[in-house]
């Protein structure tokens, strides 16, 4: 039996891409048992039912952050008080998912010493590192403590090789003599059905951007390129649909509203539900993806599997992402390269066709395979 660390994940119904990671995982992984830490009661243990149901749900979320009902921290107060300690299922390993807290991090040397086998983390990015500016500022600051934090695990399973090469960068930086193994493990989809039709030609394109609004997904870029665009005669609609982030989405919201202010045809759907989310590719022309930096970029391959061609960067894990066909990929994602590639699409639906086809004969990898090649990773490493 593995367990399996859903501690901010089973208290949000966001679904940011490491919440759509630590959720699937959930799914997939019939071996494990989802636990969290109860800082409350002060103890790790399995998760309740509406924990579980937190992780099944569909519907959308208007927040990223954790939420406890007060019935809940009533009883673990209630169990702290009484000295009442949670028993975990007999483990043959661990497995972290999510980008845990300090707080996480300090319960966790109770947790290693129930667990008999390896100790295995996922590492998502250093993007915090490397544009602190374009940031949230907590999660800059906690970002050192947290990257040292990883040496205490048995191995890592970055989700790119650009992942992996920026972790073992920072620790050679740092001068750490030893470290835990790091593999390059591509992250699995879920099994979409393929959208076979094309928006019909009568209707105007529609251009989809889905993804978080917060700085680093530079979304201003793409507002100014829609803009230039339809300043130029150029008639489509801009789709975006993703949870903003309150403190470094709010100059791309502030433009979302000015454009839709003056008449734009933009249109800002939000966090959506997943059939509404399906309904949107369904809709579209083509999507743009223009963040500036990602540890994987999983709206890329998601709109690749509804075959739908993707705009996005040439660089980094994007690159590793876009390099098996179906995308438009960019050396720069400014907003005159976005200006050109977006426009270059509409002037040639044939080349819109042709994407399309290499994204649907692309063969995507599952959660099912992904969890397998994890646990089978993991189960190579020395047990301690």
């Amino acid at each position: 039996m593995l367990l399996l660390d859903l501690t901010h994940t089973s208290h949000t119904r966001a679904r940011t891409g490491i919440q759509q990671v630590a959720r699937s995982l959930h799914g997939v992984m019939s071996d494990s048992t989802g636990i969290t830490w109860d800082a409350y009661a002060q103890t790790w243990r399995s998760l309740s039912p509406w924990e579980k149901a937190n992780l099944s749900a569909t519907s959308a979320a208007d927040h990223r952050g954790a939420r406890w009902p007060w019935s809940a921290r009533l009883r673990g107060h209630w169990r702290r008080l009484r000295g009442i300690k949670s028993t975990l299922p007999a483990a043959t390993g661990l497995i972290v998912p999510e980008l845990f807290s300090a707080a996480t991090a300090a319960a966790f040397p109770a947790l290693f010493g129930q667990v008999r086998g390896p100790k295995v983390a996922l590492f998502h990015d250093a993007i915090a590192l490397k544009l602190p500016e374009l940031a949230p500022t907590k999660i800059v600051a906690r970002f050192p403590g947290y990257l040292q934090e990883l040496l205490a695990f048995d191995g890592i399973a970055a989700v790119s090789a650009d992942s992996r090469d920026t972790l073992l960068d920072y620790w050679h930086w740092l001068g750490v003599a030893s470290h835990p193994p790091v593999i390059s493990l591509p992250l699995g989809l879920p099994t979409f059905h393929l959208i076979s039709e094309m928006s019909p030609a009568t209707k105007s394109p529609v251009v989809l951007s889905v993804g978080s609004i917060e700085g680093r997904k530079n979304h201003l870029a793409l507002l100014d390129a829609a803009e230039t665009l339809w300043a130029q005669g150029r008639s489509f609609e801009l789709h975006l649909v993703g949870l903003a982030n309150p403190e470094t989405g709010r100059a791309a919201l502030a433009r979302i509203h000015a454009l839709q202010a003056a008449g734009r045809p933009v249109r800002y759907a939000g966090a959506v539900d997943d059939a509404t989310l399906v309904r949107a590719y369904a809709e579209c022309t083509f999507t743009v993806y223009p963040s500036l930096m990602e540890g994987f970029g999983l709206p890329v391959l998601e709109s690749l599997s509804r075959g739908r061609p993707c705009i996005c960067s040439a660089q980094g894990a994007l690159g590793e992402s876009s390099r098996g066909g179906g995308c438009l990929a960019l050396d720069r994602v400014d907003a005159p390269s976005l200006t050109h590639a977006i426009d270059r699409l509409l002037a040639d639906p044939a080349e819109i066709t042709r994407l399309a086809v290499v994204a649907r004969a692309r063969p995507l990898r599952s959660w099912i395979e992904y969890a397998t090649d994890l646990t089978s990773w993991l189960r190579t490493l020395p047990t301690p």
